[in-house]
């Protein structure tokens, strides 16, 4: 055990701060300066991260790996709704506001992505922040999805105080990915995931826009992952599989962690949010949600039944949208859906790159009962592109 403690401490120490661009993964298109979705004029993201524990789960005092993470459409400072759009890909799992935003096409407050039992508490959460901070309610879109992998996600350990942690931490500028606030204990692929994201710069009749990008990724089946468009889930098909430290497993768990490992099936859910500032409609941010299952089958992404995959576009255009209870129009011009295009393919593009940040920056974890996940190990990531020539710098 010795051994593979000393290898777990390699590869998180060799992973830290690294994104998949740095590893010379090629992608299409250009990101925006922190490829992130706070690429995106007054986007902020806050996040609190809860980690404690080891050993065998009991249930309501721990191990726990899980957290908050918040993303603000026009800033802490400025709670004032936008537009949005959904799209449901498979619906195994929750997405609040989606009532909101099927009739009157907004989305009212922060939005939060966190455990699947604590839906009810972040919800709570915002409500609290909202009326301390702006004075009334809002009716926010909380996202879950499932960390009991390892995390003893029966306990009930975030609470309201804890979005009020990332509500209180949100900020403009690089966003942390990986092992951070709602993604804390979740997978990817069977690799250790969580928080990714990334922004691409477009230009649409002569104007300058950003499209962004942050998921929560806990899904997805290892035997069909795709980088760069290269079959690597099946270079990894028998490698770095989650398993369980025999010195805090019970006995009969399996499998244990240096006699293999077992891949985890499409399940478990991700939560994609796209934010931009190019003006649309409710009507369009609702085309530009779908698009981004398309980012999400660029990776090999059947969608199992299981995973609750659920997507959500906002435009921070116009300034203030007038809700329900307004009579007067609202003052946006919609881009033409003959240009909408544009927004579609940045949407593709930085989906499939934030999914990737996710898995890259995502080092190893062992969590409840000791279960283990691999963070994607980086050189033969980028031993299996090269073979294919999908390494950038390659021959250099």
């Amino acid at each position: 055990m010795k051994t593979v403690a000393l290898v777990l401490l390699f590869l998180a120490t060799t992973q830290a701060d690294a994104r998949a661009r740095d590893l010379g993964i090629p992608f299409e298109g250009t990101p925006g300066p922190l490829n992130a979705i706070t690429d995106v004029p007054g986007v902020e993201v806050g996040q609190k991260t809860l980690i404690s524990g080891e050993g065998p789960l009991a249930v309501g005092k721990g191990p726990v790996r899980s957290g908050v993470t918040i993303i603000f459409p026009r800033g802490h400072k400025n709670l004032k709704p936008v537009y949005g759009g959904y799209f449901n890909l498979n619906g195994n799992g929750e997405m609040t506001g989606l009532a909101y935003m099927q009739d009157f096409g907004i989305v009212s407050g922060p939005i939060g992505i966190t455990s699947s039992n604590a839906i009810g508490h972040v919800y709570a959460g915002i409500q609290e922040w909202a009326v301390e901070h702006g004075g009334e309610a809002v009716y926010p879109v909380v996202a879950e999805t499932w960390d009991g992998w390892q995390s003893d996600i029966n306990g009930f350990h975030v609470r309201p105080e804890t979005a009020k942690a990332a509500l209180d931490a949100a900020q403009s500028g690089p966003v942390e990915e990986g092992i951070v606030g709602g993604g804390t204990g979740m997978h990817c692929f069977s690799f250790k995931g969580g928080i990714g994201t990334a922004s691409r710069a477009i230009e649409v009749t002569g104007k300058s826009y950003t499209v962004g990008v942050l998921v929560q990724c806990n899904t997805g089946d290892r035997k069909v992952l795709r980088i760069a468009g290269v079959p690597v889930g099946r270079a990894f098909a028998s490698s770095w599989l989650p398993c369980y430290d025999a010195k805090q497993s019970k006995p009969e768990q399996t499998p244990k962690c240096g006699a293999g490992g077992k891949a985890l099936p499409d399940r478990g859910s991700i939560i994609i949010v796209v934010g931009t500032n190019t003006p649309l409609s409710p009507e369009q941010l609702n085309r530009v949600a779908k698009r981004a299952a398309l980012g999400l089958a660029r990776l090999g992404s059947y969608s199992g039944t299981s995973s609750g995959d659920l997507i959500m576009a906002f435009s921070t255009v116009p300034d203030a949208v007038n809700g329900p209870d307004q009579t007067a129009p609202s003052p946006i011009t919609p881009i033409a859906d003959t240009e909408v295009n544009d927004v579609f393919e940045a949407t593709v593009q930085a989906t499939e790159e934030a999914v990737v940040n996710a898995l890259v920056a995502a080092h190893t974890s062992i969590g409840a009962d000791g279960y283990t996940m691999y963070g994607l190990p980086h050189d033969e990531l980028r031993a299996i592109l090269k073979r294919y020539n999908r390494l950038e710098g390659a021959s250099k």
